[in-house]
């Protein structure tokens, strides 16, 4: 089963970095960036506004574990935003893909 992985970051070259560390090391398929994403969120009891970056993920099942734990050991948040959600459906030809390229 294929998984997306939804993560935000402070910058888009920390959310590059991310990426291309993801992708490399077969971790994520493919990494798309959505720059400019206004969060409002409570954090230390007060609300926050922040100007974030997301990052989708595509992967393979067995990988989300791992893809969590480097993303933590690269993200510069103490508590990053990182939640996988299962693929249920889709393009066949692209999820073998997905399951292809994070072997």
């Amino acid at each position: 089963m294929s998984f997306l992985v939804y993560m935000t970051a402070p910058t888009p070259e920390e959310a590059r970095s991310i990426g291309k560390e993801l992708v490399s090391q077969n971790l994520a398929a493919c990494i798309n960036i959505f720059p400019n994403v206004e969060s409002i969120y409570t954090w230390e009891n007060e609300v926050q506004s922040a100007h974030e970056v997301v990052l989708i993920a595509k992967t393979s099942e067995d990988k989300v574990t791992a893809l969590t734990k480097r993303v933590r050991e690269l993200h510069s948040y103490d508590v990053p935003c990182i939640l996988s959600v299962p693929i249920t459906g889709g393009n066949p030809d692209f999820l073998s893909w997905i399951e292809h390229e994070t072997r």
